[in-house]
């Protein structure tokens, strides 16, 4: 396994491996379950990497799957010891978003739709401390600054010279008005959007108002796409106290198919980055 390679991938794909060894042997997850004596749910977060995999885990699914060639299990025991290394977000504690960073931090491009704030990624840093403190106005200043400190490191994917991430994102007209913080911060912010803009690997576009009902209107979600042909798509889709992540292909396929749509109906780059500019002038009225 390459070094290069953070733990949540990792898991990930130990947890498919697992999963293809369990599908060989012609298990459910709930019979595997109950020859360990363990959750049902607890082999479906294995499998899909959602959790830390310890080598006894690994052992003992290993001896239900009957893998008799050593080779195999010594292998997936180290993915298991490599799966459980400290990617560079656990510095900074307990982030709830945890697993989300991981595989942006090691996604090729990514494809984000918000219809009411800028995406973290194209923020200013006194924009996102104000978006934070107004979404969780009973967060600690010390938790909000975490969060802050977090969404920057995140950016270095956008600004880095080499192997930079690819993202396409289409906003609703509505983050451009929504006033976070005040005029100057706003305007500070919709002039970021512009210079990013004309970066050759980020791509904006805004759908107007008059643009009427759209696909994107049940919501924020975003598209992960991996450099390793192994690593599925991922569509991510936050919540309050949880957070969703789809990665069968006819769920990842659906959300393409509406990106498309999205993408189609919205102002083209040029339109979005002018559109931007001329918003950003209300600003300083």
């Amino acid at each position: 396994m390459a070094s290069n390679v953070n733990p949540t991938v990792r898991r990930r794909r130990l947890g498919q491996e697992l999963r293809r060894l369990r599908e060989i042997k012609g298990m459910t997850a709930e019979e595997v379950a109950e020859r360990l004596l363990v959750s049902q749910s607890k082999i479906s977060r294995l499998e899909n990497g959602r959790r830390s995999i310890s080598q006894r885990d690994v052992r003992d699914l290993c001896g239900v799957y009957e893998v008799e060639d050593h080779r195999i299990v010594d292998s997936l025991m180290q993915m298991a010891k490599d799966s459980r290394q400290q990617g560079w977000w656990h510095s900074f504690g307990d982030i709830p978003y945890s697993v989300y960073i991981g595989l942006e931090t090691d996604a090729a491009s990514l494809r984000v739709y918000d219809p009411q704030v800028v995406p973290g990624l194209l923020q200013t840093r006194e924009y996102a401390e104000a978006l934070i403190a107004g979404a969780l106005p009973e967060t600690a200043p010390a938790d909000v600054e975490k969060r802050v400190q977090v969404r920057m490191r995140r950016q270095e994917r956008i600004t880095a010279v080499d192997n930079p991430l690819r993202l396409w994102t289409v906003m609703d007209e509505a983050a451009l008005h929504r006033k976070v913080g005040n005029n100057a911060l706003m305007r500070a912010q919709l002039d970021l959007l512009v210079e990013h803009s004309q970066l050759p690997h980020v791509t904006v576009q805004v759908i107007p108002f008059d643009m009427g009902a759209h696909p994107g209107l049940n919501g924020q979600y975003a598209i992960l796409e991996f450099p390793d042909a192994a690593d599925s798509n991922v569509v991510y889709i936050e919540g309050v106290t949880s957070d969703l992540y789809l990665e069968k292909a006819n769920d990842v396929q659906k959300y393409s198919v509406m990106y498309e749509h999205l993408r189609a109906q919205a102002l083209n780059p040029d339109q979005s980055r002018q559109y931007i500019a001329d918003v950003a002038k209300t600003y300083t009225r």
